[in-house]
Parts: C-alpha cells; structure tokens; sequence
C-alpha cells in the first residue's frame, strides 16, 4: 500500500499534523485494496482506477477531490456495489461488494451526483415513505422517521409538493434525506453540496456530524478547489488513478 495514501491526523501541541504511520486497516469501515477499473475494450481500454488503495475509519471523515472524469464517480460507484472492480477487493464494513446485497445496501447511504432518482410526480412525503419501505424500515417506525427527516432537512413546508415543483436545492436537500433516513453507517457523496443555499449547507454538514458522531464513516468527493462545510481527517487528490494527499 502506498504511503501517500495512509495519511492519519495526529493531535500536538501544535494543533494538528499529518503522520506517515498506516491506519489500521482492521478498523476500516471502507476498505479499497489494490482495485483497477477499466473501461472500454481492446485499443481503447483505459484504467480510470490503478492500484488504489483505500481505508476510511469509524468516525472517518475523508474527501476525495479531483478534476472532471479523474474517477471519483467511479470509486463510489464501486463501494455500492454499482460496479465491479477488474481487479482488487472492496470492503464496506467487513462485507464485500460482491456478497450479501441486502445487508451491504442496509449499511450504505449514497448520494449520486447531479439531481437524479426522484419521481416527477410524488410528493415530498411520498418519496420518503417510499424510500423508508424499500429501506426495510420496521413498519413501526417508518412513519416517525419520515417525519423526522421533514423537520431535519427542512421540508415540513414542502411535504405535499411533487418533486417536479422543487427548486434545485430544495430536490437536493430531499434527497440528503432520502439519503439519510436509514440512518446508514457508511456515507457516500458525490458533490453533496450542489444547489445547497447556506441554510442547506448548514444542515449537510450537521447531518454528516450525526453519522460520524455514531461511529460511521464518511466518503465525500468533491471537485477540485470548492470549498466544505465540514472539516476532513483526509483530503486526497485522485489523478491519472491514483491518490496522493492534496
């Protein structure tokens, strides 16, 4: 495993610095080992992923950042499951991608970028009902948690809305909740912040605090130079496949 990618906060009296020391990656609640991806076929087959090398701990806050088709989409994708690496191993708190859907997809929480996967033509509350049924929620809590995400989120005033009536931000703040309501352990995002007024910014970055603050983890890409409204372990570049610290 490259050293350039096991770089762990360390407190000093300082404040904080960087250490060369591996983290444990027993303890990971992410784990990429050595994955490639390859698209296309023949002369035109390229790695998008090479080698890479990845653990995100409990409690894990890490942001990949990168300029437009560097990968990052891709990495997440392969931590769902959405995709399979060509060579390598992923792990998402100590199940495979490639074994035990049901309870990996319970454990996950995924935002793609972009603002997809709503229904045009449900409702606010619709989705997240919906949403908590295809979640496997027990049935007697789905509709408290519903309402819930409504307060969280701020979409109390949206609930009876459809989708297609949504302003950008406000689709994108549904879909954090939708992202959320779950409750999962591990947090995938792909530019979360898109469309976000400060107001939404604030409740992204408090939602993220929760996920943390109950020992999850965190896996944020984000493009090259915007800024976050969280604060990071780990903030690495993924370039020509591979990541360094940015």
């Amino acid at each position: 495993m490259s050293e350039a990618l096991t770089l762990e906060p360390t407190e000093t009296g300082a404040g904080r610095r960087f250490s060369n020391q591996a983290p444990d990656a027993s303890g990971a609640l992410v784990s990429f080992d050595d994955v490639t991806r390859y698209f296309g076929r023949g002369r035109s087959r390229r790695a998008v992923l090479r080698g890479l090398d990845l653990q995100v701990g409990a409690g894990t806050a890490v942001c990949i950042s990168g300029g437009n088709g560097a990968g990052k989409t891709t990495l997440l994708r392969l931590a769902t499951g959405i995709l399979a690496p060509n060579a390598g191993r992923v792990i998402i708190d100590d199940i495979g991608t490639d074994e035990r859907w049901r309870e990996l997809h319970r454990r996950l929480g995924f935002l793609s970028a972009g603002d997809r996967g709503l229904y045009a033509r449900l409702s606010v509350h619709g989705h997240l009902a919906f949403w908590a049924a295809l979640a496997f929620l027990p049935r007697k809590e789905r509709k408290r948690l519903v309402e819930e995400a409504l307060v969280r989120f701020g979409l109390c005033d949206l609930a009876k809305r459809r989708a297609d009536r949504l302003s950008l931000g406000q689709r994108q703040r549904l879909r954090l909740a939708l992202t959320m309501l779950h409750r999962p352990k591990v947090l995938l995002l792909d530019e979360p912040r898109s469309s976000l007024d400060a107001e939404g910014l604030k409740i992204l970055g408090s939602s993220v605090g929760e996920v943390l603050a109950r020992g999850g983890a965190v896996l944020w890409c984000s493009p090259l130079g915007e800024e976050q409204p969280v604060s990071f372990e780990r903030i690495l570049l993924l370039a020509d496949g591979k990541l360094s610290p940015a």
